[in-house]
This record gives C-alpha cells, structure tokens and sequence, in this order.
C-alpha cells in the first residue's frame, strides 16, 4: 500500500488549510490515524512503530538543534529591543531626502533580522511589528511597504547563516548520506557549511537585484528629510553590522559553528542591553517568554514530522517516490522535485516543508543528480519565490491577514512585481549556471566520482604486494 503516504500528504495539507491547527497537531494526528488503520488491516506490524521512541531520542540529541533557540532568543531581543530602530534611522540617513532611503533600510533592516527569527511566518510577524509602521512613516504607500516587508521576511530562507539553512543542511547531509549508500558513490557528504557557501553569492545578487529594483520604482521622487541619527545610533549601527558581518564571515570560513556563532549573538545583545539598560526585567520576561514558546513549537514540530516520516516510510511511499524519481531523465527529475517545493510553499512554511518533505524527496533525486550543493540552493530559491506569489502564496497570505489597512490583492501584486522579477532573474541564473553556488567554496561543479568497487581496487593497488 505504497500510496497511502501520499494520502498521507494531501490529508495534512487540506487539514492544515481547512481547520487552522497547528502543523504539529494535524501531523501527529494524521499519523496516529493512517498508521491506526495500517495495523489493523495487516498492513503495517505493531512492533514497527516501537521505533518512534528511539528516533525521538536521536533527534533530540542532534547537537545542531541547540543553535535553534539561542537563533530565536536572538529574534526575540532585536524585536523587544530598541536597537531596529536606530539601525533603521542609521542606514536611511545616508540616503537624505531620497525616497529610495526608507525602502533600502527596511530591506536591510529585513534581511539582518529574517534569518534570526526562523520561519517565514514568524518573519512575517516580527517585520510587520518592527519594520512596516516605520516605513509608512516615512511616507511610504501602503501597498509598497507591505509589499517590501513581505519580500525581506522570505530573506531568511536563503542568506546565511540562518535557522532554515541550519536545518535545511542538516536534512540535505542525511539526505545525501542515504543517496550515496545506495547508488555506493564515493562522494564528499555535503554538510551545512556548504550550503552555506553555496548561498553566499545567489543571496548576494538577491539583495543587489532588489535593491535595483527598489531604486528602479523610487527614481526621481523626493522625500521627507529624514531625522539625523546621534553618534551614539551611528556607532550602534556601525558596530551591529561589522559585527553580524564578522560573525557570518567567521561561520562561511569555517572558523564558527552555527551553535558558536549564535551563543556569541546571543551573549552579545544581552550585554548590549545591559549596558545601554534597554533591556529591563520587563523586556527580559517578554523576551524570554517569546523564546520558549517558539523554541516549544519548532520541537513540537520536529515531533510531529519525525512521527509521520516513520510512518510514511513503514508504508513504504518513499520508496515509490524513489521509483518515479529514477524513471525520470536527471533535468526532469530536478525539475519535478522543484515544483513539487514549490507548490508545497502555497501551503507550508518553511520548516513543515524541510522536516517532512525534503527527507522523502531529496534521497533519490540526489541518486540522479550528482551536484548537491546546487540542488540544495535552487530548492531554497524556488521556495522563496514560492512564498511570494500571488494571490495564495504563504507569506502574502499572513501579511495580508495581519495588515490593519486591508491592502487589495491587486495593488499588493503590483507592488511586489519589480520583486518577483528580480528573483526570477537570480533564480534562472542559478539553475542556468551551477557554478555560481561554487565561486565561494572554489570546488568544482562536479566533484569526480568513482563506484566503492573502483575505489577499493585502487586502494588495493597502492598497499604494498603481501610477501609470497
């Protein structure tokens, strides 16, 4: 009964849109009720699910899951704290009276702080609160302002470093691990620093090109002089991005794990609002009441997708998608696997994708596409342009169900046109030269492979002869 797993995955994305519950809750649920039906009717055996408490307690001992709560405590205090404002003062002053100044800030402002607050939605949230009331005061329209949070809230999904590439390398390693087991390849396991690398350059053109594209629709409009940071916001601001450009040069060298480099973040905005006593009892509860409860959802999460991934593997489906995967020529085969992504983005945040569909879709791709580290940042692009279509696209949809001023869905789609395009453009760049996600990294497109059984025989004749 290999396609109940794809029941399985239609059942949890009509539930998710129809009732509203959490993701965890209707993953849990579905898997309890497919694998109840499962055991009774023969097909699944009772002893298999006695594996669940062991894969929990394999997941929970990951020591890349201790980088995601310092990640949201991070989030958590940029958001609390004044220190968004006076970046956001500090980059526009630069610009004077230019109407471009406010929407650049804002995207920096946006791209500093997406990755810090993990999922696109809580992106949405954290942005809408902190970014889009200051750029309508700065005489910015509603539906370009709303437009311009909800492009930088998906920033978080490919620059670096960031909860989604944290997680998302982790699932591509395993991912890429299993690949090379069964097609007996002796490849270099790809792991999270590559992907980091890999995402450096396109998420660099990313920001270029929507910078163009903001500068492009603000020509020849003047604005509101903008109020004059003191020195004190100019030092603050300066030393906030050599610090967070220090931190992300450290992690892309090498020199830092992302667990490192967020308890180093996290230290620091302690002992930021310390000093300048922005951070009183009161801001402190708040912050770390925010924490735990996020942290809590990303493992309820975590709970919920491994339960389905097991069950969904006892059925035997992701054995079905690897059957349809092979029948396909490599080109198709990526293709297929991106849209398949990129529908998924209508309906699923970042995290519900990379925890239950990665792990069931990327295996055997990577067993007909020898390139991981280009399919891991073309699966990122094509997820976040995903986010932002219109009209279903999942970021749209919680901007616009959190926007007191009811933006129409025409206007809105203007406004995020210039932005689409810019990342259509990188997007094609990427899937139409694979080694833009290797300029940084300096490793070939296509590292040489050689079956285990070649690879044993020229061991073998590089060991001296045994004396006869």
């Amino acid at each position: 009964m290999e396609s109940a797993g794809l029941w399985m995955l239609g059942s949890v994305g009509v539930l998710i849109l129809a009732t509203g519950l959490p993701a965890f809750v209707v993953l849990i649920a579905v898997s309890a009720g497919f694998a109840a039906w499962g055991v009774i009717t023969g097909i699944l055996p009772a002893g298999l699910l006695t594996a669940l408490p062991y894969r929990l307690i394999g997941l929970l001992e990951s020591d890349l899951l201790q980088a995601l709560p310092l990640y949201v405590l991070m989030g958590a205090a940029l958001n609390r704290m004044p220190l968004a404002e006076r970046l956001f003062d500090a980059i526009r002053a630069p610009f004077g009276r230019s109407r471009a100044g406010p929407p650049l800030a804002g995207l920096l402002l946006g791209a500093l702080l997406g990755p810090m607050n993990g999922s696109v939605g809580a992106a949405v949230v954290t942005l809408m609160q902190s970014v889009l009331p200051r750029l309508r005061a700065a005489g910015m329209g509603a539906a370009d302002s709303l437009a311009l949070v909800t492009t930088a809230s998906t920033f978080g999904v490919i620059v670096p470093p960031s909860l989604v590439l944290i997680l998302f390398g982790d699932t591509m390693m395993r991912a890429h691990t299993e690949a090379l087991n069964a097609t007996k390849r002796m490849d270099r396991i790809i792991n999270t620093a590559d992907i980091f690398h890999g995402a450096l350059l396109p998420a660099a053109l990313l920001l270029l090109a929507t910078s163009a594209a903001i500068a492009w629709r603000m020509r020849g409009r003047a604005g509101e002089a903008p109020l004059r940071p003191n020195a004190q916001a100019i030092a603050t601001a300066v030393i906030t991005f050599l610090f967070i450009a220090g931190l992300l040069a450290l992690v892309a060298a090498g020199y830092l794990y992302a667990v490192e480099a967020a308890a180093c973040g996290a230290v620091s905005l302690f002992g930021y609002g310390i000093i300048t006593r922005t951070l009183d009892r009161t801001r402190l509860d708040a912050v770390l009441r925010e924490t735990m409860a996020v942290t809590g959802g990303l493992f309820a999460l975590f709970v919920g997708a491994t339960t389905f991934s097991l069950v969904l593997r006892a059925f035997g489906t992701d054995q079905l998608l690897g059957r349809l995967i092979a029948g396909l020529p490599p080109g198709i085969a990526v293709a297929a696997v991106l849209l398949m992504l990129g529908l998924s983005a209508l309906v699923l945040d970042t995290f519900e994708i990379i925890i239950v569909l990665v792990p069931v879709l990327m295996p055997p791709l990577l067993m007909r596409s020898e390139d991981a580290v280009w399919v891991s940042v073309a699966a990122l692009m094509v997820l976040q342009t995903s986010f932002l279509l219109p009209p279903i696209g999942y970021a749209i949809l919680l901007a616009r169900g959190r926007d007191r001023d009811a933006v129409p869905l025409t206007a809105l789609s203007r406004s995020l046109a210039p932005y689409l395009l810019a990342q259509a453009a990188v997007l094609a760049l990427v899937l139409a030269f694979p080694g833009l996600t290797h300029a940084i990294s300096g490793r070939p497109v296509l590292p040489p492979q050689r079956p285990a059984a070649e690879a044993g025989g020229m061991l073998n004749s590089m060991l001296p002869a045994p004396d006869e």
